[in-house]
């Protein structure tokens, strides 16, 4: 019966490419509007990522993600030095200051001052220079990504070349010398980002009677992380969150208050409606089509259980290579865009996802259809 069911599947060549067409539709729109969700939504705390040495972030209670500057006394840090199971913790500065190149061109940046003696929450990765250049007077690091776009000196003529080792910046009317550049995660958020040294950053930076930004904690080995931040709460009146407490806070704030999440929802839906109307349509008219063969089988002493299996495995078989094609062709898209401006993550939870999505798809215009031959007469195929 199984054998019967493939051929009449693969039979009617028409209708069989259409329905693989809109199941791979369908799998494509939901698995890649999805992976790029995720994409820009790994992007929004990448900041987080890219500072791998905190286990803790202390910050100003009221701040509501990694770019929402909102400061601390400078007593902290020594408050939080005094809790019980701290391992360290060192100062960082964060705020948008603008940065002007010497063509005279102003662009806000995002400012990160890291602990002079240590360098904890310095650039994850060098491409030129050393992370220790920050301890030489009026020296940045900047994104290697930036020195050919944003930073490049524009000449007279319109041509750019791009910023060099030993070159100068001013910012906030401070000249810095480009120490080194470094390779980040690419940020969600616009700002270029430069490094500093946490006391050349002060001076850089509008001054306040608050500059502390954030406290970067290691915990003691074997230290509850969890039970520490509550420590560290009590102690200090500020906020304190284990790295995925910070990821997260970030990211539900961007899906809130931004209408990311409900853009890319509104593409998967319609992309798996439509997929799934092309694809159910069309299998239902299939199925109307061949009911004089399920009628003979049903003449023959077919059970209704038997045509049932029939029906649902050309649903699998097409919906199993609908799917294959439609991810196959999501993932090459993500190689495709790798390394641009574009963000993709697919794991594993969004591919079963899709496959759930491409089940259900299947499985509506089969049970329709499967009722439809159920209700169907023997008699009918010897009618006309």
């Amino acid at each position: 019966m199984n054998g019967v069911a493939l051929k009449m599947l693969f039979g009617d060549r028409g209708k069989y490419l259409a329905i693989i067409f809109g199941l791979t539709c369908a799998a494509l729109l939901v698995t890649q509007e999805a992976g790029i969700f995720l994409g820009y939504m790994i992007r929004t705390y990448s900041f987080i990522d890219d500072t791998r040495q905190a286990d803790i972030w202390v910050t100003n209670p009221e701040l509501q993600f990694t770019e929402d500057a909102k400061r601390m006394p400078d007593t902290v840090l020594q408050r939080v030095r005094g809790v019980a199971g701290v391992r360290w913790a060192q100062p960082m500065y964060k705020g948008v200051l603008n940065v002007r190149m010497t063509d005279g061109h102003e662009q806000a940046c995002s400012i990160i001052g890291v602990d002079d003696a240590t360098l904890t929450g310095g650039p994850p990765m060098m491409t030129q220079g050393k992370v220790e250049d920050l301890r030489a007077a009026d020296s940045v690091i900047l994104d290697q990504a930036e020195a050919t776009t944003r930073f490049a000196y524009v000449h007279a003529d319109g041509t750019t070349a791009p910023l060099k080792l030993g070159d100068t910046l001013e910012i906030n009317d401070h000249r810095v010398k480009v120490a080194g550049f470094c390779r980040i995660t690419k940020p969600f958020f616009w700002q270029p980002v430069i490094y500093s040294s946490y006391s050349q950053a002060l001076l850089m930076a509008p001054q306040q009677r608050r500059m502390l930004t954030f406290v970067l904690v290691k915990a003691v080995l074997g230290v509850d992380r969890h039970e520490l931040c509550a420590r560290i709460r009590a102690a200090t009146g500020q906020a304190a969150y284990t790295a995925n407490e910070f990821r997260r806070l970030t990211a539900v704030y961007v899906v809130k208050e931004t209408g990311i999440a409900i853009n890319f929802g509104i593409v998967v839906v319609l992309g798996l409606f439509i997929g799934t109307a092309i694809a159910g349509q069309t299998f239902y008219n299939f199925t109307l089509d061949n009911l004089r063969y399920f009628g003979m089988l049903k003449a023959m002493g077919a059970s209704d259980g038997s045509l049932l299996k029939m029906i649902v495995l050309q649903a699998l078989v097409a919906g199993g290579l609908g799917y294959g094609l439609g991810v196959g062709g999501a993932g090459l898209f993500g190689k495709l865009v790798q390394g641009s401006g574009l963000s993709m993550f697919l794991p594993w939870q969004l591919l079963v996802f899709s496959g759930g999505c491409i089940i259900l798809a299947c499985m509506v215009p089969a049970l329709l259809s499967a009722a439809k031959v159920r209700r169907l007469e023997p008699a009918v195929v010897f009618k006309g």
